[in-house]
């Protein structure tokens, strides 16, 4: 498990702005991209780290039959080609859609004309749409004109999008034309 945050407060400085906050305990909403993480904040986040990271590699030796050395070789953070998950006994085999179908109804008895439907999934951002426009305008008062130009051209809201995923854990993402 990784868990990223920017941490703004240089950025904020140089600004001149100050983000001043009221809450019910010190470790409520950290971190906090506006200051620095507190020895206290890093631990509790480490805990649900070092937890996360026990229970998905309890449930891949659990599901797939793999300890000691195996495991670690496979649960180190890394990605896998599909050939490569194959031979570390991550995967089964290499497919599609019609040979998951296939294998549903062979070892799971599901009516291989069950109906397959693709989900798209609902923007959140969509409706905050002045975010987009306030990022690329603090980008462009701090001199990176450029970058906010790029921001505002590629259309970084909808990347973000796609990092809307299902799950803790998301082995394939359909892009948006699938």
């Amino acid at each position: 498990m990784l868990f990223q945050y920017p941490n703004v407060t240089e950025l904020m400085k140089t600004l001149g702005v100050k983000v001043e906050e009221i809450k019910s305990s010190p470790l409520k909403a950290a971190p906090n991209g506006f200051e620095p993480t507190s020895p206290e904040a890093r631990e509790a986040i480490e805990a649900l780290v070092k937890d996360s990271y026990a229970w998905f590699r309890g449930l891949v030796a659990d599901r797939r039959k793999l300890e000691g050395d195996a495991l670690s070789r496979v649960a180190d953070g890394r990605v896998f080609t599909g050939r490569q998950a194959i031979d570390l006994k991550l995967i089964d085999e290499l497919g599609d859609e019609k040979t998951a179908v296939a294998w549903l109804a062979k070892e799971r008895g599901i009516d291989a004309k069950t109906p397959v439907r693709d989900y798209r999934l609902k923007d959140r951002l969509s409706d905050l749409s002045f975010l987009h426009l306030s990022a690329a305008a603090l980008l462009e008062s701090v001199g990176l004109k450029a970058l906010a130009d790029r921001f505002a051209v590629a259309g970084t809201v909808q990347a973000l999008e796609k990092l809307n995923l299902d799950g803790l854990l998301a082995l394939w993402h359909p892009s948006a034309t699938n």
